[in-house]
C-alpha cells in the first residue's frame, strides 16, 4: 500500500465490477474484459492512474448504466496492467478513499462521473466502550483466521498492529471470506466507524460459532475414519499373515462354510443374491456387534430351507388320501372333506397357486397330525418350520410350500369349527 498523498480529481472514470467491493487501503487484482472497461484502462496515460471502482447491483448486466451501479465506490490507483492473449487485461488496483457519484458526465466510450469524497465519522462517545469493541473485533478476527485454513496466520499480526479503527474495519470487511457482496457494499456505504465495527462484530461472532461447530464435526468424523481405517488395516494384515501360514481363524472358517452352503443349497437366483449380499455384510461385522447374531441366524435359516429338495410323486391319489385320513383320525368329517376337496382340485390343476390350507386352534386338537397325514397320503416328507409367533405345521417338501407356510391371523378357532379353510391371499401353496 502506498504512503504518499494521492490527488483525487473531482471527475473520475468509473470501472464497474461484478461481485466485488474494493475498500480503502486494499489491493485487488481484477480481470478487465468488456470493451468499455478495456477502453477506460487504455485511456489512462498520466502518471497517477486514478479511477473509481463501483460495484454493479446485478452482475448479469453486460452494459451497466447509471441505475445498474451503486452510488458509493472507492477511488483507486491502477498500479500494474498486464495484457492477456485473449485481449483481456489483468490489473492491480489499490483503493485509498471512499467516493460517491454526484453526477454522470459521459457514458461512451466508458462511464465518467463527478465524485464526492467521503470521510469516516469517528465515534462520539467515551473511549473505553469503543476501545473494548475494537479489541473484541480484533480477537474474533484472530479466531476466524486460526479456524480457517484458507487465511494466512500473518493476518493476525496485521490486525493487532492496526491503530486506526476505520482502517481495521475496512481490512476485516475485505478479508473475511464469509461476507456477501451486498453486506460488503453496505459496510462501504457506512461512514460511522462505530456502526461498521458493531456490524462486523456480529458477523464475526456468527462466523466463529459456525467454524467451531464445523471443526468439531470434522474432528469427530476424522477420528471415526481413522479408527475404521486402522481396524481395517489390522484385519487385512491378520488375514494376509494367516493366509501365508495356511491358517484360518474360527470366524473365517465359519464364513467359508456358509459360503459353501449357499452355493450348495440350490436357492433361486434372487434368493442367492440376497444371501451373498448378507454374507458380505456379515464378514465386515465384528462378532461382538449387536447385529452379528441376527444376520448369522438369518443366513443359517436360508441355507436350512429345502429349496431344491422334493419327495413323493406329483400324482395325487385322492382315494388313498381318504384311507390315510380315516386311519389316522376319527370323525373330523368336515375337516377331512375340506382336505380331500383341496387335493382333488390340486390334482386337476397341478399349477394352481394362491390358496393354502390353514388349521387354527389350541394345542392338541390335531393340527400337526393332520399335516402328517396329508404328507403321508401324498408320499412326501413332513417338515415343521419355526416362526417368531410359534411353530408352523407345513406339509410338502417343495420350496414354494416352505416359503408359503406361515401363521394365519385372519381367522379364529371356535368349538363349532376347529379348522379353517380360508384362502390366505398373502401366501401361495406349492
Amino acid at each position: 500500500m502506498t504512503d504518499r498523498r494521492i490527488h483525487v480529481p473531482e471527475d473520475l472514470a468509473v470501472l464497474p465490477v461484478r461481485d466485488t467491493v474494493l475498500f480503502p487501503q486494499a489491493v485487488l487484482p481484477l480481470t478487465v474484459g468488456r470493451e468499455s472497461s478495456v477502453a477506460l484502462i487504455n485511456s489512462l496515460a498520466s502518471e497517477e492512474k486514478v479511477i473509481a471502482i463501483v460495484a454493479q447491483r446485478d452482475p448479469r448486466v453486460e452494459a451497466p448504466g447509471p441505475t445498474d451501479l451503486f452510488s458509493t465506490g472507492t477511488a483507486a490507483m491502477v498500479h500494474k496492467v498486464i495484457r492477456m492473449p485473449n485481449n483481456n487485461l489483468f490489473i492491480f488496483v489499490e483503493g485509498f478513499e471512499r467516493v460517491r457519484i454526484r453526477e454522470f458526465l459521459q457514458f461512451e466510450p466508458f462511464i465518467r462521473a463527478r465524485m464526492e469524497k467521503l470521510a469516516d465519522v469517528p465515534p462520539g462517545e467515551s473511549a473505553a466502550p469503543f476501545e473494548a469493541l475494537v479489541r473484541n473485533v480484533q480477537q474474533l478476527f484472530q479466531e476466524v483466521v486460526s479456524l480457517t485454513p484458507q487465511l494466512s496466520d500473518d493476518l493476525q499480526t496485521v490486525v493487532l498492529n492496526m491503530d486506526d479503527p476505520g482502517l481495521l474495519a475496512d481490512f476485516v470487511a475485505s478479508t473475511l471470506p464469509s461476507l456477501s457482496t451486498t453486506l460488503r457494499q453496505e459496510l462501504l456505504e457506512t461512514l460511522e466507524v462505530k456502526t461498521r465495527l458493531e456490524r462486523l462484530h456480529r458477523e464475526l461472532s456468527k462466523e466463529v460459532e459456525v467454524l467451531q461447530l464445523r471443526s468439531k464435526l470434522q474432528s469427530q468424523v476424522q477420528d471415526q475414519v481413522n479408527q475404521n481405517q486402522r481396524e481395517y488395516f489390522l484385519r487385512e494384515q491378520m488375514k494376509a499373515i494367516q493366509k501365508e501360514l495356511g491358517e484360518l481363524d474360527d470366524t473365517q472358517r465359519e464364513m467359508e462354510e456358509l459360503r459353501q452352503k449357499i452355493e450348495e443349497a440350490g436357492m433361486p437366483e434372487e434368493v442367492k443374491k440376497e444371501a451373498q449380499r448378507e454374507l458380505k455384510r456379515l464378514e465386515k461385522m465384528s462378532p461382538a456387534a449387536a447385529e452379528y447374531m441376527v444376520a448369522r441366524t438369518y443366513l443359517d435359516w436360508l441355507v436350512a430351507v429345502p429349496w431344491s429338495k422334493s419327495t413323493g410323486s406329483a400324482d395325487i391319489d385322492v382315494a388313498n388320501a381318504r384311507l390315510v385320513l380315516d386311519e389316522d383320525h376319527y370323525d373330523l368329517e368336515k375337516v377331512k372333506e375340506r382336505i380331500l376337496d383341496y387335493l382333488a382340485v390340486k390334482k386337476l390343476q397341478p399349477a394352481m397357486k394362491g390358496p393354502i390350507l390353514c388349521f387354527v386352534g389350541p394345542p392338541g386338537v390335531g393340527k400337526t397330525s393332520l399335516g402328517r397325514s396329508i404328507a403321508r397320503a401324498m408320499g412326501r416328507a413332513h417338515y415343521r418350520f419355526w416362526h417368531n409367533t410359534g411353530t408352523i405345521g407345513a406339509f410338502g417338501a417343495c420350496a414354494a410350500a416352505a416359503r408359503a407356510a406361515r401363521s394365519c391371523w385372519s381367522c379364529r378357532w371356535s368349538s363349532a369349527a376347529p379348522w379353517c379353510s380360508s384362502s390366505c391371499t398373502s401366501a401361495s401353496a406349492g
